[in-house]
């Protein structure tokens, strides 16, 4: 299977689902883990982009991860992967993403009131 790394630079990711064990069948309600024996989680992410474009992927990750709804965070890693399987006669299709870790982004300073109060005067 072809992994394809996804450049993060022009986008801003916001956890809108919890982290959630992966399931690898709904009806045994069996959990996927990776190689190292790991839970996988699946994280659910909302991928801005400067031009308002926003996107919803599912990220699965390998162990829980100290994310919560509402936080702006960076998916470590990320690569997307196509995939396509036939289920009951029916091919589906679809891209699947993947990251190593999902961290807080670093804050995002506000601009400093006094220096855009100075900027406004000078125009």
């Amino acid at each position: 299977m072809r992994s394809i790394p996804v450049d993060l630079s022009a986008l801003t990711f916001v956890c809108v689902s919890a982290p959630r064990p992966k399931l690898v069948s709904q009806e045994t309600g069996e959990v996927k883990v990776d190689r190292d024996g790991k839970t996988v989680f699946t994280v659910g992410l909302s991928a801005a982009d400067a031009t308002g474009r926003v996107d919803l992927v599912n990220v699965s990750v390998p162990g829980d991860q100290e994310v919560s709804i509402g936080q702006i965070v960076t998916p470590v890693g990320l690569v997307a992967f196509p995939w396509e399987q036939v289920i009951g006669g029916q091919k589906r299709w679809g891209v699947a993403y993947r990251a190593s870790r999902i961290t807080l982004a670093a804050p995002v300073s506000a601009p400093d009131s006094s220096a855009a109060s100075v900027a406004a005067d000078v125009a």
